[in-house]
């Protein structure tokens, strides 16, 4: 049953420990000096790892992915593959069940010096833990063919600091707006979605027409960490979350956004705030959502009518830009170099074409290595699925997210304030006010650091 008052206090208890680990590292012991990793005095230790009997002997590579789900057996599986591919290393990955998790269970193994060997961290919120010297250097492990022109050009720079590569693009996406074509073709509107904020409201009374469980259909469901689809909607509306060291999402576009949908939800009862968005997207509690591109595949597969995928909604224009999201892969500096250059074999496995059109249709998440756009694999599931071709052509539109998106804290903050305005009512200006001066100091405190390290996208 739909809960259009449900409360962000009952969504939002289990964000305040993963903010607290947002802002850095002080005090881990992480090392420093080398940044290609050869002083192995001051790297790490792995942390324990289960290895399978049929692998044991083997160069043991611990991998700690964020992912659930279909994205985890998905990476189950290439892991498979690249272990029966040769017979020197065995990657064994674990789920850390998201990436708040992932970062505090990787803090938590920088305290006790005892690590994965491969990381996949958001965007730039990778940042966090090279200020503290974690990751290694990948460029002296490139080769003629496997180097940063492999990867589609959007994503490459997020993964580079000083000039020099820490990342590499793996699990990246774009959000994408969901909607239900059975439910607006009964309705009687467009299949191809809403185009704008605007157009949403026009359609949503159509909407309510279809009645579900007895009750009107909502036009969306919005989620208690919309920070990042958010971007886009602030976006939409000429403003930003932050523009050079500066918190502007309090400026009168960023007030007007969250305006917007808050009349949206609360005044015209179009929309809500839902325990699981997705969830109640898939089950036809809501006609709309927003959701990464590398949920396509699950939402395809859980859906009873005919998922549509359209472009992120503009307000000002038609098309507005859209965040590059979804995350890269990182190698911990290790007290091994043998255990340091395996965990590297396995990110060129993962930049084959065939594998990586192999994590695309399995995920959602975009085909990431440019040759892998000409596989058999890729071009046949866009005949298959339309969707996936509009994942691909939103790419023109995508940018970098503003830079208080970076750090994991801030995501969370802004995600927190919106969702005050989403469940409970909370005028704009409140929630945001209440927010900023956190905002900023999270900027004031990481300022230094970005700088030194020479980031620029």
């Amino acid at each position: 049953m739909i809960n259009s008052s449900l409360s962000r206090r009952s969504l939002l208890g289990g964000l305040a420990v993963a903010g607290a680990v947002g802002l850095g590292l002080t005090g881990c012991g992480a090392p420093g000096g080398n940044a290609g990793g050869s002083d192995r005095t001051s790297a790490y230790k792995q942390a324990d790892v289960d290895v399978p009997q049929q692998y044991q002997g083997r160069t043991v590579v611990l991998f700690w992915s964020p992912w659930t789900g279909d994205p985890f057996a998905a990476i189950g599986e290439m892991c498979r593959r690249f272990n029966e591919s040769q017979s020197d290393i065995v990657v064994v990955t674990e789920s850390m069940a998201g990436y708040e998790q992932l970062n505090q269970k990787l803090t938590a193994g920088l305290q006790a010096r005892a690590v994965p060997d491969i990381v996949a961290f958001p965007e730039l919120q990778w940042l966090q833990f090279h200020f503290n010297g974690v990751f290694a250097e990948l460029d002296p492990y490139f080769t003629d063919t496997w180097n940063l022109s492999v990867y589609m050009d959007e994503y490459v720079k997020e993964g580079m600091a000083g000039g020099k590569t820490y990342l590499v693009p793996f699990a990246r996406s774009t959000p994408l707006f969901y909607f239900n074509k059975n439910a607006y073709a009964k309705a009687g509107l467009p299949e191809t979605g809403p185009r704008t904020w605007n157009q949403l409201a026009e359609f949503a009374p159509e909407l309510a027409k279809v009645q579900v469980s007895g009750k009107p259909l909502k036009a969306m469901a919005f989620s208690a960490k919309d920070s990042w689809p958010g971007q886009a909607g602030i976006w939409a509306f000429g403003g930003n979350y932050s523009r050079d060291w500066t918190i502007t999402i309090g400026d009168e576009p960023g007030i007007s956004w969250l305006e917007w949908q808050r009349a949206f939800i609360h005044q015209s009862g179009f929309g809500y705030l839902a325990k699981d968005a997705p969830v109640d997207f898939s089950t036809g509690l809501a006609a709309g959502c927003h959701q990464s591109t590398a949920a396509l595949a699950d939402i395809t597969k859980q859906s009873k009518f005919d998922v549509g995928a359209a472009f992120m909604l503009g307000q000002q224009t038609e098309q507005t830009n859209c965040p590059t999201g979804g995350s890269g892969l990182s190698v911990v500096k290790s007290d091994s170099e043998e255990r340091q250059a395996a965990a590297v074999e396995f990110l060129k496995f993962c930049a084959d074409p065939e594998i990586a059109a192999f994590w695309h249709k399995a995920t959602g998440y975009v085909p990431i290595v440019k040759a892998s756009h000409d596989t058999a694999t890729v071009k046949n599931l866009v005949k298959q699925n339309p969707n996936y071709q509009v994942a691909l052509q939103q790419l023109k539109n995508a940018r970098t997210a503003d830079q208080i998106g970076w750090f994991q804290s801030g995501a969370l903050d802004i995600s927190a304030a919106m969702a005050r305005v989403y469940g409970d009512n909370v005028p704009a200006a409140t929630a945001i006010g209440e927010v900023a001066p956190k905002l900023q100091k999270v900027f004031d405190d990481n300022r230094s650091r970005v700088e030194k390290a020479g980031v620029s996208v």
